[in-house]
């Protein structure tokens, strides 16, 4: 069996967090969040990072990371390309927002040919959920089902004070193994507990305490690619109609639907350790504290890498 890649979705420009998001430092060292995560997955056993950038970054996210990390782990580019959709689509008139995080993971259809574990660029999940996945992805093999994972989290455990969140809200059956998920694009924390709307705020549903949510990190087996690609065309017919600048092709939606259709199981590998990200500029400093303490505790070294 072909040893995991690691795949890490660093396309967005974080619309909401003015810039880069990224390639902010959040230590006095200069490590970016993706350090640590570059570091725990290293650590877990993966020894390939293929970054989805846009190609226009391209010149500074290497300058910031990719140099650095080639020291240490093989490096591989995939440019996420607003304009590759199949024909006979074409990009609407005035959409500037990338297809999503099926399309980012869509572009490494000719680069990956087995197990990989995608994660977000700017978001830190906790050492051992990567040890966890890398696991689970040597000892499973797609047989009547394609076998992936995913890891769970408390959703107490990944909610930000300064404003609304997506999540993937999960159900879970009772072998441990993922029934249903869906997005819900706007999640906050409300005087009645978490919830989340659907029209703008005017009604709320509220989310159980200790519900279970993905935070996109998942773990693969190159079946998800051919899937992505032969629904992607759907996606486009139904998103361009109704949405043409800004719909988007989740990845926890194709993966719920494979559920759904018995295509598919999903393996929820529970963290208990708490997510951290930066979804709004406010975020930084609660990152920053969490990261501090983590390298006190003696979870990381002062200097991750060694120069």
């Amino acid at each position: 069996m072909k040893k995991p890649v690691l795949v890490i979705m660093a396309a967005g420009m974080g619309s909401r967090y003015g810039g880069l998001k990224q390639i902010d430092p959040v230590d006095a060292d200069g490590h970016i969040i993706m350090d640590f995560s570059l570091y725990d997955a290293k650590k877990a056993g993966f020894e390939k990072v293929i970054f989805i950038i846009k190609k226009e970054n391209e010149q500074e996210f290497k300058e910031v990371i990719g140099n650095r990390m080639s020291k240490y782990m093989e490096v591989e580019y995939v440019f996420q390309d607003l304009t590759a959709i199949p024909e006979p689509f074409t990009v609407p008139e005035g959409r500037q927002k990338p297809w999503g995080t099926g399309h980012a993971v869509l572009s490494c259809y000719d680069v990956i040919d087995g197990p990989f574990v995608v994660i977000n660029a700017d978001d830190y999940y906790g050492s051992h959920v990567f040890k966890l996945l890398y696991d689970y992805l040597v000892s499973h093999e797609d047989d009547d089902k394609y076998r992936y994972a995913m890891a769970g989290y408390i959703i107490e455990n990944t909610l930000t004070e300064n404003g609304h969140v997506a999540r993937g809200v999960c159900e879970i059956d009772t072998e441990g193994n993922l029934v249903g998920l869906r997005e819900r694009t706007r999640i906050e924390k409300k005087e009645f507990g978490t919830a989340y709307t659907e029209d703008d705020g005017v009604t709320w549903n509220v989310i159980p305490p200790g519900s279970t949510v993905s935070m996109n990190m998942w773990g693969f087996s190159k079946s998800l690619l051919k899937e992505l690609k032969e629904r992607f065309p759907q996606f486009l017919e139904q998103g361009i109609k109704e949405n043409p600048l800004k719909c988007e092709y989740f990845l926890p939606n194709v993966v719920g639907d494979l559920v759904t259709e018995g295509k598919a199981s999903v393996a929820v590998l529970k963290s208990t350790d708490r997510w951290y990200g930066v979804t709004y500029k406010e975020d930084k400093e609660n990152v920053v504290a969490a990261i501090q303490g983590l390298k006190d505790a003696g979870c990381y070294p002062a200097k991750v890498w060694e120069e």
